[in-house]
C-alpha cells in the first residue's frame, strides 16, 4: 500500500513536494487543500490529485496518511495541529513555526496523538554535508574551533511585493534569517552541536515596505567552546552560493552549495582524494541564490523517503520537530540580541517580544 500524502497550501513550495513524491516509490500524492479554492483546483489538475475546499474534509480522507504543511510560515500551527488531531503524520516546511510557543503546540499535538513529525531541512541530506558530518563524528577535526555559514542571497523588491505576507513579522516571522538562512542555521548546529550564546546585528538595507531584516550578521559560541559566524542576507546582488566552513585543530572543510571546495586533514585517509574529486564543482545548482524557484527537490525527496521509513518502522525521523524548533530558537535569539544590543544565552526562557521600532509601515 502506498503512503498517501495530502498537501495544505498550494503555493510555490508545494510544487517541489509534488515533484519529490512523484519520484518516491511507495508514495502517492492523493489530495490538496488551499484556502483559495482556485489554487487547490489548479494544483490538483496539474498533479492528478483530489482538491478539497474544506480542510476537515481532506483530513477525513482515509487515503491521506501524511499531511504536508506548505502554508506561509506563520500559518503552520493550525493545520499541523488539526492534522495531528486527525491521526495524520505531519510534514512541515521550514520553519516549523515562527515562535517557540507555536512550535511547541505542533510538537505536543503530534506527541499526544502518537504521530510522526518532521521539519523540512533538506541540506542535511546532501552528499557533501553527509560526508562532513561523518568526518566530525569520527573525530577527524580534532578539537572543533570554528563553524561558519554564509547565505548571501539576493531578492528583488518585486519578490517582497508579490505576497502580502512576505516580509512581515506576523506571517514570515523574520527575514533573511528565518526565511532564507534557516537551512544553514540547522546545518550548523547539526554539525557543530548546540549553541550556548549569540550576538547579532540586523538591518533592512536594500528593500522597502518590509518589517523584517534583509541583512544580518551573528557571532556564535557553541557549547563545545567553538566559535562561529552566521551571515544572512537577501541584499547581496547578484546572489552568491551558500557556504559552510568547519575547522578544528586537525582539519578544515569548506562546502559551497553542494560542492566541496576544501577538504584537508592532518591525517589523510584512503577516501579523502575521492571525496575531493567526486564532490568538487559537480552540482551546478544555484540553490535559490537569486531565484527562489531555482532550488532542487532532491533533498526533499530524500527527506520524505526517510519520513516514510520512520512511519513504517516507528523510529524517529532523521529530522524531527525538536530539530525544527532548535533552528527557530537560534534565530529568535539572534533577533533578540540585535534588538537589545546584548549577548543572548540559550535556551531561551520565552519568545522575544518584537519591538515597535522594528515594525515598518
Amino acid at each position: 500500500m502506498a503512503t498517501g500524502f495530502g498537501i495544505v497550501g498550494c503555493g510555490m513550495i508545494s510544487n517541489f513536494h509534488a515533484k519529490a513524491l512523484e519520484e518516491i516509490r511507495g508514495a502517492k500524492l492523493v489530495a490538496c487543500f488551499d484556502r483559495f479554492a482556485g489554487s487547490a483546483d489548479k494544483f490538483a489538475e496539474a498533479n492528478g490529485c483530489t482538491a478539497y475546499h474544506d480542510l476537515d474534509e481532506m483530513l477525513a480522507d482515509p487515503e491521506v496518511d501524511v499531511v504536508t504543511i506548505c502554508t506561509p510560515s506563520g500559518a503552520h500551527m493550525d493545520p499541523a495541529v488539526a492534522a495531528a488531531n486527525a491521526g495524520k503524520h505531519v510534514v512541515v516546511e521550514k520553519p516549523l513555526e515562527i515562535t517557540l510557543k507555536r512550535c511547541d503546540a505542533i510538537i505536543d499535538a503530534c506527541k499526544k496523538n502518537k504521530v510522526q513529525l518532521t521539519t523540512i531541512m533538506p541540506s542535511r541530506f546532501g552528499t557533501a554535508n553527509q560526508e562532513l558530518k561523518k568526518a566530525i563524528d569520527k573525530g577527524r577535526f580534532g578539537k572543533l574551533t570554528m563553524g561558519d555559514t554564509y547565505v548571501k542571497w539576493w531578492r528583488t523588491q518585486e519578490y517582497y511585493d508579490s505576497g502580502g505576507w512576505r516580509g512581515t513579522w506576523q506571517m514570515d516571522g523574520g527575514g533573511a534569517y528565518m526565511n532564507q538562512a534557516i537551512h544553514n542555521v540547522d546545518l550548523l548546529f547539526w554539525l557543530m552541536g548546540d549553541v550556548a550564546d549569540v550576538n547579532g546585528m540586523t538591518g533592512t538595507l536594500a528593500h522597502k515596505r518590509i518589517e523584517v531584516e534583509d541583512t544580518g550578521v551573528a557571532t556564535i559560541r557553541f557549547k563545545n567552546g567553538a566559535l562561529g559566524v552566521i551571515e544572512a542576507s537577501t541584499s547581496v546582488f547578484p546572489g552568491l552560493l551558500k557556504k559552510t566552513e568547519i575547522s578544528g585543530t586537525h582539519g578544515t572543510v569548506i562546502i559551497e552549495q553542494d560542492d566541496v571546495l576544501h577538504w584537508e586533514f592532518a591525517k589523510e585517509n584512503a577516501r579523502d582524494e575521492k571525496i575531493r574529486t567526486d564532490l568538487a564543482k559537480k552540482s551546478g545548482n544555484t540553490g535559490g541564490a537569486s531565484d527562489p524557484s531555482a532550488i532542487s527537490y532532491a533533498g526533499h525527496m530524500e527527506q520524505l523517503k526517510d519520513f516514510i521509513k520512520s512511519i513504517k518502522t516507528g523510529k524517529k525521523p532523521f529530522v524531527d520537530g525538536n530539530d525544527g524548533r532548535k533552528s527557530v530558537e537560534i534565530i529568535l535569539a539572534i533577533y533578540q540580541s540585535s534588538w537589545t544590543g546584548k549577548q543572548v544565552s540559550l535556551p531561551l526562557k520565552r519568545d522575544p517580544r518584537i519591538p515597535k521600532t522594528s515594525k515598518k509601515k
